[in-house]
């Protein structure tokens, strides 16, 4: 199967252009490596009425149309919010890391968490760093996260809090079947600095390795009900 979706981006530091187009699309939920936080973020979930998924870690097979890199991005409601991400990027059997928003619609994720991040683009930075042939990326735990919406601080994290993407993509395949071809893989995401949910406008999203790079991406949502 050959993708619609072209993602165009750069390695970081030389600006190499890296054109995209993956065949799949997985966001990972509920990636915690501490699974007795998982399970009480669950439970905090479940009180406002989010249901607790089927399986931890749980992986959500997408469409890859869903996927842009552009600074603005239609969503279908005002009641929608974003992340930020480690992103997974795999292309002609190399890896490369990406940060990303998996951006959801948190009315509808009350119902069904699957069809409401269905519901919402899932935004990525241009820029990427090279990782290798297989994902066992030795810098991972060095990575730190933040994210802002509409100016003020919204996430701050360590990839160290998450499950390595070598395991994801093992229990990936073990869930999903083997993922052939250019695969995007949204690895999970970090506490609230406040622990609620902001809908805001403008998000920038940081992921930041001390000495190699930074990988940033900045957009702005508006809801389809504004276009002229």
């Amino acid at each position: 199967m050959t993708s619609s979706t072209l993602l165009n981006l750069t390695i970081a530091g030389s600006g190499e252009p890296l054109p995209v187009s993956p065949e799949r699309l997985v966001v990972a939920g509920y990636t915690g490596a501490d699974e007795t936080a998982v399970a009480r973020h669950i439970e905090e979930l479940a009180a406002i009425g989010v249901p607790p998924p089927a399986a931890v870690p749980m992986f959500y097979d997408l469409d890859p149309a869903l996927l842009g890199t552009g600074a603005r991005v239609e969503v279908g409601g005002p009641a929608t919010s974003g992340e930020v991400e480690p992103v997974l990027i795999r292309h002609r059997g190399a890896y490369f890391l990406g940060v990303g928003s998996d951006h959801t619609d948190r009315a509808l994720e009350r119902s069904d968490i699957a069809a409401a991040k269905a519901a919402c683009p899932k935004p990525v930075g241009t820029a990427v760093l090279p990782i290798g042939p297989d994902p066992s990326f030795p810098e991972w735990d060095r990575i730190e996260a933040s994210c802002a919406v509409d100016g003020r601080a919204y996430q701050a994290g360590q990839a160290s809090s998450l499950r390595h993407p070598a395991d994801l993509v093992e229990r990936m395949t073990a869930v999903l079947g083997e993922v052939s071809g250019d695969l995007v893989l949204f690895c999970g995401t970090f506490p609230l600095l406040d622990g609620s949910f902001v809908h805001g406008e403008t998000w920038s999203l940081s992921l930041r390795l001390p000495g190699l790079a930074q990988l940033t991406h900045t957009y702005t949502t508006a809801s389809r009900q504004e276009r002229p």
